[in-house]
């Protein structure tokens, strides 16, 4: 899935497989092998990463977040989402209903 028009708080996300991911200095960076790009998610980015190792929904992840974090629940929505929609317009994440 490489273009996203809209992503739902109710989706389910994870991980797309074939990324070779590392951690330097407490962030994690990764390659993309299916399209050669370097990223760098940094420590927040990382942790959302990780999350979505396993199917979870958004709405699920953003709960745990907020109880990690001194964010207010609308505050790590928007973040949480706006991280996600470049996840998925780069090809690296899957949503499923």
């Amino acid at each position: 899935m490489n273009k996203v028009d809209t992503i739902s708080i109710n989706q389910r996300v994870s991980q797309v497989e074939g990324n070779i991911v590392s951690d330097m200095d407490g962030e994690k960076v990764m390659l993309s092998v299916a399209n050669g790009k370097y990223y760098n998610f940094g420590v927040l980015g990382g942790e959302i990463w990780s999350e979505i190792k396993e199917a979870i929904t958004i709405q699920a992840l953003i709960t745990k977040l907020v109880g990690r974090y001194d964010v207010t629940e609308k505050e790590c929505e928007e973040q949480t989402m706006a991280f996600l929609n470049q996840l998925a317009a780069e090809g690296l994440i899957r949503l499923d209903e």
